[in-house]
């Protein structure tokens, strides 16, 4: 029997709007918005190396050499795939117990365009593989984090860099105070489409160049659709279109084992896609029915998620010029487990869908949940969804600083709808307030967990150079 997907926080029992914003006030006490600026890791701190080593011991291992490859590349590598470092940081840190569906890793590149099920773009987080219930702030600094870094990778001084920063929390406390007023249908309805996107954007100059730009971001994501995939990913063998190979970042499952192998890992994601669509509401199983599974590969994705197992399906509906391309990964526990408690949820993929679908506006109507037996010897879980629909990612490495303040809002302020679905939007925007107090702290915590960061990459170069850490080859 499957569990549900509600009660992922607990809502307790009704209570005023005064005694909602006394909660707010109470965590100050507890946690002073000034507080959030330090932070003191001790002499006695974790080797983060030895983190990172622990994570991919469960991993495949022929892959975590590209994992580490692509962390050594720079600090917001490296911090992309730092998740379980920085929630070893905080999770120990006094918080303020408010708390709210995390995103688990919301750093600015986890926010992007997606399509609604209405073929609408939207603006949303998009990553869900560490969501859990859990202190509001540590989404929030993990997002002021990834922003600093980012200007710093840039080039930019630090009065911008902080500038940056205090944007993205001042959208989000602005928000949350909009929030606070409003109902509780409209915040379940509140979503951030390119309307709203675009009412943002300066009208003036430098802003001409910003709408510019915002523009054919929007035109690009429109064109990243599953034919655009279809096409990309696939090629004719045998006469039949099949997925090509691009080893070691998509390895066919043809090319991947031997023919006894083969058969045996085929009928395991077979029976992976047909269970998974009991997740699915009754119409959406209908659709998915009409397709059937033709090829398979496996897929390297992201950075911090590289050596955990991924599976591109390919399937067919009406003929090979209708394709549906689903990709199903692996889901183990959140960083967040040891500091926040274990999810409600027993399977680790329904953990993902369920955090996913709380804190998203508008999500893909195919995402769904499953376990499969017997894979690698063992019992694993995996969440399934669209390859590929719509979905735009931000560029920070070219942006000017009018646009990466820009961008910094949005995000800020999407992560506040995000959270005000879950959380309770009358404590946090007491708590937040309206002054600049906590954009001031956070802008502070970024610069120094940046400094920690850079730190940790650093030993993480260290150990390549040692032999302590395999290390891919960079591509010819």
């Amino acid at each position: 029997m499957r569990e549900p997907s509600e009660g992922l926080v607990a809502a307790g029992p009704q209570r005023s709007p005064a005694e909602r914003a006394a909660d707010g006030k109470q965590a100050r006490r507890r946690v002073p918005r000034s507080a959030h600026a330090r932070f003191s890791p001790g002499r006695k701190r974790f080797d983060p190396v030895d983190l990172l080593e622990k994570q991919s011991a469960d991993r495949v291992q022929e892959l975590v050499p590209i994992r580490y490859a692509r962390m050594l590349e720079s600090p917001f590598r490296f911090y992309r795939g730092a998740a379980g470092i920085m929630a070893a940081d905080l999770g120990t840190a006094p918080h303020t117990g408010l708390t709210t569906q995390l995103c688990g890793d919301a750093h600015l590149l986890n926010f992007r365009l997606l399509a609604s099920p209405e073929r609408h773009l939207v603006f949303d987080i998009n990553d869900f593989d560490e969501t859990l219930p859990g202190p509001f702030e540590w989404d929030l600094k993990r997002l002021a984090t990834s922003l600093e870094i980012a200007a710093r990778a840039r080039g930019f001084d630090a009065e911008r860099r902080g500038t940056i920063v205090r944007g993205a929390v001042e959208a989000y406390r602005e928000r949350m105070q909009l929030f606070a007023g409003m109902g509780t249908l409209d915040i379940w309805y509140a979503q951030d489409d390119t309307e709203q996107i675009t009412a943002l954007l300066p009208k003036e100059r430098p802003g001409a160049e910003v709408r510019k730009r915002t523009g054919k971001a929007l035109a690009k994501a429109r064109t990243r659709t599953t034919a655009q995939a279809f096409d990309k990913l696939t090629g004719l063998v045998d006469g039949q279109r099949r997925i090509a190979a691009d080893p070691p970042l998509i390895t066919p499952l043809r090319d991947l084992l031997p023919d006894s192998q083969r058969v045996e890992l085929e009928e395991r994601l077979r029976e992976l896609i047909r269970r998974y669509s009991e997740s699915l509401p009754a119409e959406r199983r209908l659709l998915l029915s009409r397709f059937r599974v033709v090829d398979m590969a496996r897929k390297v994705v992201g950075v911090g998620s590289v050596g955990t197992r991924c599976w591109v399906i390919l399937a067919i509906g009406r003929d090979d010029e209708d394709p549906l391309l689903l990709q199903a990964k692996e889901a183990g526990p959140s960083v967040l487990t040891p500091y926040a408690g274990a999810a409600v949820h027993r399977n680790q993929g329904q953990r993902v869908v369920a955090g996913q679908r709380l804190m998203q506006s508008s999500g893909d109507i195919l995402l769904g949940w499953e376990r499969v037996t017997g894979m690698d010897g063992r019992q694993r879980d995996f969440y399934i969804r669209q390859l590929r629909d719509w979905k735009g990612i931000a560029q920070p490495d070219t942006m000017s600083p009018t646009m990466l303040r820009l961008f910094a809002r949005v995000c800020g302020a999407s992560l506040a709808r995000a959270h005000a679905r879950s959380g309770d939007p009358i404590a946090l925007a007491a708590y937040a307030g309206s002054g600049e107090v906590l954009d001031r702290a956070l802008a502070e915590f970024a610069e120094a967990y940046a400094d920690r960061n850079e730190a940790d990459h650093q030993a993480l170069v260290t150990a390549a150079a040692d032999g302590r850490v395999p290390v891919a080859p960079a591509p010819a």
